[in-house]
Formats: structure tokens, sequence, C-alpha cells
């Protein structure tokens, strides 16, 4: 460990004075009525903005009450099921054309397409030498953090950086939404490269093909794939590319835009979010979990053995001892997610093409036992299902992923999900988002310097 990371015992020991003091008893939020998380028990959130561009259903009315239901994700009124299979069964990658849907507010016509295709086509390239003055110079061990720094990095190059009209805002986020791929998978050539010590891959994209199509081609040595594994990516895309406007970096992009600061710093801050474990992370906690958990259960077809295994995991006794089974459960949906479910029926072909269908059968086995174990173990108010962080990352292990680019490709596809949303602030709010929180110190007697000091005699 070099020196600049070394934790020294003097830290150590500022670390439990800044702890003792830091502790803030749980009953006072309770007594101020200080929502943690800003959700009631219920799992309610706290209403603090309105947005148009996408909704998340859980429950229904029914004889006057709320009952949980099957999860609902509507783009701009459109059911995503709906969306998925009309641009499936028409053989179109839909990345792009819900792109257009998400930040416009309405499906383009076929020529509307085209031109926008084209317009993200001749946007998907990088400044002269930033690939080699900023990403081969300087490769990271944490591709969001690459993803941060190239966006940040990006501001430099923009001679209109700051100005924050609808227009210059709209070429910003439209130029990140094609650039981010390249800064992901290039990121990720340069860390295997200088970090690893592995071959170094550096393929231009083509203007003419899909964006999932150009993330395997960059991505690849011999820049091929098939036909399934480039939509499966696509769909894969466009279920991770929004999701209401309390998600914690979607929101994220809110408060930061209302402050009047410029797009990269927003984007960056949102990368920021969606870095998190307990966010756009949650994918490679669960393939790590399934790689311990196929290293334990020594038969996959025991049901019995998976379950003693889910407990443990439960009782904290195994993984990462968080008493948690990653990718099960979600914030709002209860019954089921619509994403996971979407994107089960995809992986299950792709699973088969590839050869994968006993570890498909074997998280589909997992899936059902961790929600009977869950409900056994725990009391829970809401119902619990898997969640799309629960099949997404064996998707990219099948896609064969690096683990590393796991959460870039969700933040390539909430790239257009914040591109919108920011636009939407600016469009609507004029208030810098500033939430009330209140303050519990006491009032202490200050006391002199010379009278905290005890001298030595």
């Amino acid at each position: 460990m070099n020196e600049y990371s070394m934790m020294t015992q003097e830290l150590q020991d500022l670390a439990a004075l800044s702890m003792e003091h830091g502790q803030i008893p749980s009953g006072l939020y309770d007594q101020y009525h200080v929502l943690r998380g800003l959700r009631d028990v219920n799992g309610k959130g706290v209403l603090a903005g309105l947005t148009d561009i996408s909704t998340i259903t859980s429950s229904k009315e029914v004889d006057g009450k709320m009952v949980p239901c099957d999860g609902e994700l509507r783009y701009r009124g459109y059911d995503i099921h709906d969306l998925v299979d009309g641009f499936v069964a028409e053989q179109r990658f839909g990345y792009e054309e819900v792109a257009y849907l998400l930040i416009f507010g309405r499906l383009p016509e076929e020529e509307e397409l085209k031109e926008f295709q084209k317009l993200l086509g001749s946007y998907r390239t990088l400044p002269t030498n930033f690939v080699r003055d900023v990403i081969m110079k300087a490769p990271g061990k944490d591709m969001m953090n690459t993803l941060q720094r190239g966006v940040l990095t990006l501001y430099g190059y923009d001679d209109m950086a700051d100005n924050i009209s609808i227009p210059n805002v709209l070429r910003q986020c439209l130029q990140l939404t094609s650039t981010v791929p390249l800064l992901a998978v290039y990121g990720y050539q340069a860390y295997n490269h200088y970090v690893e010590g592995k071959s170094f891959y550096i393929h231009s994209p083509k203007p003419e093909l899909s964006t999932a199509e150009n993330i395997l081609r960059m991505l690849r040595p011999n820049k091929k794939y098939t036909p399934l594994e480039a939509r499966v990516l696509d769909v894969a895309l466009v279920l991770h590319m929004d999701h209401g406007g309390g998600n914690n970096s979607t929101f994220t992009n809110h408060v930061v835009t209302s402050s009047g600061t410029d797009t990269y710093s927003a984007m960056a801050a949102s990368l920021g979010s969606l870095k998190g474990p307990k966010h756009g992370g949650a994918n490679i906690k669960v393939v790590h979990m399934f790689d311990e958990m196929k290293r334990t259960v020594k038969d996959w077809e025991d049901e019995d053995e998976i379950k003693n295994y889910l407990l443990k995991l439960l009782n904290k006794e195994a993984f990462d001892h968080s008493g948690l089974i990653y990718g099960m459960g979600h914030a709002v949906y209860s019954i089921s997610d619509p994403r996971a479910r979407i994107f089960k029926g995809f992986l299950d072909k792709l699973a088969r093409e590839k050869g994968y269908d006993e570890e498909f059968e074997f998280y589909n086995r997992v899936e059902r036992l961790a929600v009977e174990t869950i409900q056994e173990k725990r009391r829970i108010y809401k119902g619990v299902s898997a969640n799309i962080d629960f099949y997404s990352g064996l998707m990219y292990r099948i896609l064969g992923l690096p683990d590393q680019l796991f959460t870039p490709m969700f933040a390539v596809a909430r790239m257009v999900g914040w591109s919108a949303h920011r636009l939407e602030e600016l469009m609507n709010c004029d208030k810098i988002i500033r939430p009330a929180y209140q303050s519990i110190a006491m009032d202490k007697e200050y006391v002199p310097m010379k009278d905290r000091i005890v001298i030595a005699k």
C-alpha cells in the first residue's frame, strides 16, 4: 500500500472521535418525523417533484384500498412491454428510438428516427487525441470513476460548456449519450492493458451501427457479435434507461441541475450516485454473490442446500455478511419488477444459444427459493421479488462483458434518462432544491483554549 493510502493510528483515533460525536439517537428521527431514506415504513416515498418522463406503478386501488399489483413501468405513457415488443417484432434496435421518446416526449416517425440515428452517429466521436491524452495516460481501476473523469474533462473541450439554454444543453446531452459508450469501453481497454497487462484494442465505432452493436464491436478483439447478442444488449439498455424521477442518480441530477450548474457537472454527479452498490453497482454484487454460492453449493439442483446458503446470507454468515440477498427486493416494486420479467425472457434465449442453460436454471431456482426464504425469515411490509439486477449481471457475463463494465453499461443507458430529466428540470423549475433539516445541536458554553489545555507539572 502506498503512503498516500496508509491508514495510521492517528487517523483511527480521529475517526473514533468523529464517530463519538457524530451519532444521532435513532429515536430523534421518530420524534421529528424524519423519514430516513425519505421513505415511510410502507415504502412510500416523500413527494419531492413532478415528472412526465416515466411512471412506476406497484399498487392499485381496490375498493378504496391500495393493494400490491404486478409492477408496471411506462415511458412517456407507453408500457415498457409494448415498447419492447414493438421494436423486437419488427427486428429493430430500440435504444435510439426510445431515447427519442424519452427526450422529446413522443415516438419518432420513420424519417425522424433515421435523422436522429444519423445525429447520434455523428456525435459518436471524441475530441482529437482525447483517447491518447486522457484515457491512455491516466487509466483507472474503477470504470465509473473513469467515466466521471472523462465527462468532466470534456467540459474543457466545449466552448459553450456553461451555457444552460435548452438548445445547448440538448446538444451536450446528445453528445454525451453518444460518447459515454466510448469512454466506458476505451477506459476499460486502457485498464486492461496498463493495469492487467493484456492486449490493447481501440476499435473505432461505426456511425451506421446501433449503440448496442458498437459497444460489442469496440469491446471485442475481433469486433464480431451475433444478432441475438446485440439485440439482447439493446433490450437491456432500453430497460435501464429511466425509472421515475425519484431513483437516487436521477434525483441527484435534478438537485444538481437546480443549482444552475453545467451539464458535465450534473452528469458526473449522477455517475457518482450510480456507482454505489445500493444503486447501479448492485448487479456486480449479484454476480459476485453467485460466484461464492456456486462454489459453496455443491449440487445446484438440491433446493435444501440452496436454501441453507440463502439463510446464511440473511443471517450475515456468508458472502459479505451484509444480511442481504442481492438482486431481491426493490424500493418500489413488491410483486414483480416488469424489467426483470422482460429481461428474464431474453436471457433465457441467450443462455440457450451460448450453452448457459444450467446456470440460468440455477438462477431461476435461487430466485424462487429466495422469495420463500425472505418471507419466512423476515417480517416485510410488502412483497419481495427479483429486480432487474438479479439477472443483468449474468447476461453481461454471457456476453463476455468484464465485471468492470457492468455498472458503466447501466450508465450508458441511464444517460438518456438523466438527459431527459435535466431538460425537464431546466424547463419547469427555477428554484434550487433545498430540503429542510432540523438542527438538534444543543447549546454549549465556549471554553477558551487555555482552559482546555492540561499543562503537565
